[in-house]
């Protein structure tokens, strides 16, 4: 077991796209949580050797009783969350001790990330210090300023995706900043500090569940990889 690889996943969803009364990384996708079954899929990955999950305070004790309800004993450390993801991602990176770890940093409610696509993340960022898996948008793309709008070559377009894989250290000082709006994931936090990010091709499954034809997606997709 690598040592050096550590996955922080964060979960602090509260279910409002879902229209839904349960966070969305708590509800069922093929009759268990979520979060469990991303939880699953890094505890089925033998050379990442710790996963840190962040919840908001408050669902703590809620998902110990998920755990409990549905017998899920994948070792993990909880750790609380903050105010926002940035705080949040932060307080799960001050568990990381090893300033030489990579940390992959991935979202609660990405079930369907590969593990193909992980491995090639932790080799990339093991080269160039850090690398975030990508897809190209199939549909055209515009841009608009609110008065006009502008085609886009989409062939110079990517959809960024989880995990994103950082070197520890770098990772760990560049979030010491102060969080500015524009910081919309966290290649976004280490590109404020003059970082190069480097992209690794994802996996098109891999989508956040957020409405509820995302999770009808979801189930689509693992009952065909079922059969």
């Amino acid at each position: 077991m690598n040592s050096d690889r550590t996955v922080i996943i964060v979960a602090g969803g509260a279910g409002t796209r879902m229209g839904a009364d349960v966070p969305k990384q708590f509800l069922l996708l093929q009759g268990k949580p979520i979060l469990m079954h991303t939880i699953r899929v890094f505890s089925s990955i033998s050379s990442i050797a710790d996963i840190i999950l962040v919840l908001p305070e408050l669902q703590i004790d809620h998902w110990s009783e998920l755990c409990k309800k549905y017998d899920f004993n994948i070792p993990h450390t909880i750790v609380k969350g903050g105010e926002t993801r940035f705080r949040s991602v932060s307080n799960g990176l001050d568990k990381v001790s090893n300033l030489d770890a990579l940390v992959a940093i991935h979202d609660g409610v990405r079930p369907l990330i590969s593990t193909d696509v992980v491995e090639n993340c932790f080799r990339a960022a093991a080269l160039f210090g850090n690398a975030i898996p990508v897809i190209k948008p199939v549909e055209s793309v515009r841009l608009s300023d609110n008065t006009n709008s502008y085609p886009v070559d989409r062939d110079k377009v990517y959809l960024v995706q989880t995990p994103q894989v950082f070197k520890a250290s770098i990772i760990k000082r560049c979030y010491e900043v102060s969080w500015p709006p524009s910081f919309t994931d966290d290649a976004s936090v280490l590109e404020f500090s003059g970082e190069n990010i480097h992209l690794v091709e994802g996996n098109r499954e891999n989508i956040k569940i957020t409405t509820p034809l995302d999770l009808t997606i979801a189930e689509v997709i693992f009952n065909v990889n079922s059969m």
